[in-house]
């Protein structure tokens, strides 16, 4: 390709090759990921969102960081709970829109960085959140350890994200909606049919929920398990670190 992107069968490649492809993505839709979220879930994603800052429990005194931000969503909701809160993005447009947002509701910061290498020392966070993160990062298991190394003892780890339903038919059904609904999307805002072609991309090769929650426990987490949002298209998973 002449413009430098990474072709979306070569995105999976290496661990590199999909950092590149993540950004240049979302660096691209960022001034339409509100719509995008909205559209693809029938409006239900704020709902979700909601629950897994419940689930967070932030409070006044509690430190939160929110990785993979975007616009800062899950940060406002965070820091209007009372939690100082720190949102994390691989992408500066992100980044920019999420500081609009804190300053209308919230006190928080924003900065960018990678997910894989946390610019945080041990220990300095009682929540971490990330929503539709960890699907994104080129080493999950990396990304994990590091989240576990930020948390404090008896700090809790929220991620909100899309799931890889087991059952063939289901999984069928359901990257074919996002295929044709992503592909419509690209084509009116983008005119690029392709461009949301990464997301069903990305849940074929997810390891699913199941398989991430025992990820979570083998990286060094006491208790990892989920919940199923929309029947189990979705899903929340809590981790928990006690030492």
């Amino acid at each position: 390709m002449t413009d430098g992107r990474v072709p979306l069968d070569e995105a999976f490649a290496s661990p590199e090759s999909k950092r590149r492809y993540v950004g240049r993505l979302f660096s691209t839709i960022a001034d339409r990921y509100d719509l995008i979220t909205v559209l693809l879930s029938f409006g239900l994603d704020r709902g979700w969102k909601r629950r897994a800052v419940d689930l967070a429990e932030p409070r006044p005194g509690r430190r939160a960081l929110d990785l993979a931000c975007g616009t800062g969503d899950l940060a406002c909701a965070l820091a209007a709970r009372g939690s100082p809160v720190i949102g994390l993005d691989l992408t500066h447009r992100m980044i920019e829109l999420a500081r609009g947002k804190i300053q209308r509701t919230a006190a928080g910061s924003f900065l960018v960085g990678d997910m894989g290498s946390l610019p945080f020392l041990k220990g300095e966070f009682d929540i971490v959140t990330t929503g539709y993160g960890l699907r994104n990062v080129p080493d999950i298991r990396k990304a994990v350890a590091e989240i576990h190394r930020v948390l404090r003892p008896g700090g809790v780890l929220v991620s909100l994200d899309f799931n890889r339903p087991a059952h063939p038919v289901v999984r069928g059904l359901y990257l074919g909606y996002l295929s044709v609904v992503g592909k419509a999307l690209g084509w009116a805002l983008h005119r690029d049919p392709d461009t949301y072609g990464y997301i069903p991309a990305s849940i074929r090769r997810y390891p699913g929920a199941g398989a991430v929650a025992e990820l979570m426990q083998a990286e060094g987490f006491a208790t990892a398990d989920w919940r199923p949002v929309l029947g189990g298209l979705m899903a929340i998973h809590v981790a928990r670190k006690i030492n």
